[in-house]
């Protein structure tokens, strides 16, 4: 049995479909209200917050995928995702499951230069805080007990069908309305992006690799940097006429942050948007050559294709 807490997601969801395309028809999906993605699927309803209810939910389990996402608050993270973390890493040792964790990387904070599974957890910020306790709460269980673990962490997504971020929100989102595009702070900076299938067929493949517990791993993007200038030519290439934007300012941003509670939590995450924000994914290209990556454009094209399905 593999198991997928969180699995109303768009993590889990494609997570779903990956693990019974390529490895098992035996999966079990976790949420407060889940739904099915096969027919053979596994409902649990469970409230992760309560030892008991995830003690349930990991029972029989022999891998574990945490891809929970909570509200995009602060306070709402620093209150529950330190009880999800000691609850999930409780159960697992108990039943003697693996667990893979879905990371982010708030946790790096300003740090400069490339991002590698070495980088230092250097955030100042409330949600980067955060995100470094419990990622590191992992790192000593991993350490410390017999827990088999391995980390998968992803830079910002951008992808089809329910995915939800900033790149999505600003730009796919106000293409579907007819609205100007957004971006923030600066068109010309240099940025890394994952495009949600393939994280989520990542994360299978990594779960189901032996050797690649007790570590790290950055989940693979592709090799080419766009600017968000040079992401909406493309987009604009695919939709078939040119994709007017706005860049928001500082300002502007914190402006609307009055407003727009959205808006407010992007503020702590602006560093990303001022110089090249570059994620590397070698280590998990050479482990495994053979994955196929999705290129901007083919991705680009897969999002616009959808838009263009619902417009109809």
């Amino acid at each position: 049995m593999q198991t997928i807490l969180g699995s109303n997601g768009i993590i889990g969801t494609e997570l779903a479909k990956a693990l019974y395309t390529d490895f098992t028809h035996d999966i079990k999906l976790v949420s407060r209200h889940p739904r099915k993605v096969h027919s053979s699927d596994i409902l649990f309803a469970a409230d992760l917050l309560d030892a008991a209810q995830m003690d349930e939910a990991v029972r029989g389990s022999d891998i574990v995928y945490l891809t929970v996402g909570l509200p995009n608050d602060w306070k709402i993270a620093k209150a529950q995702w330190p009880v999800i973390m000691q609850n999930v890493i409780d159960a697992c040792l108990k039943h003697n499951a693996k667990l893979v964790f879905f990371d982010n990387t708030y946790m790096y904070g300003t740090s400069e230069g490339i991002l590698t599974e070495e980088t230092p957890f250097l955030s100042k910020g409330k949600k980067g805080k955060v995100r470094g306790e419990i990622t590191t709460m992992l790192l000593n269980a991993i350490v410390e007990t017999e827990l088999m673990a391995l980390i998968c962490r992803a830079p910002e997504f951008y992808g089809p069908r329910k995915t939800k971020s900033i790149t999505n929100s600003l730009i796919f989102e106000n293409i579907r309305t007819f609205r100007k595009l957004k971006v923030l702070l600066r068109d010309d900076t240099l940025r890394t992006l994952i495009y949600t299938p393939d994280a989520a067929r990542a994360m299978a493949l990594l779960g189901n690799t032996p050797d690649a517990y007790h570590q790290t791993w950055h989940l693979p993007c592709d090799d080419y940097h766009p600017t968000m200038k040079e992401f909406i030519q493309m987009a604009g290439e695919k939709y078939g006429k040119k994709l007017d934007y706005i860049i928001l300012k500082n300002w502007m941003i914190r402006l609307m942050g009055c407003f727009n509670s959205g808006m407010f939590e992007t503020i702590e995450l602006l560093y990303r948007y001022k110089t090249d924000n570059i994620f590397d994914s070698s280590k998990f290209k050479r482990r495994f050559p053979d994955y196929r990556i999705t290129t901007y454009p083919e991705g680009i094209s897969e999002i616009i294709d959808e838009l263009k399905q619902l417009k109809t």
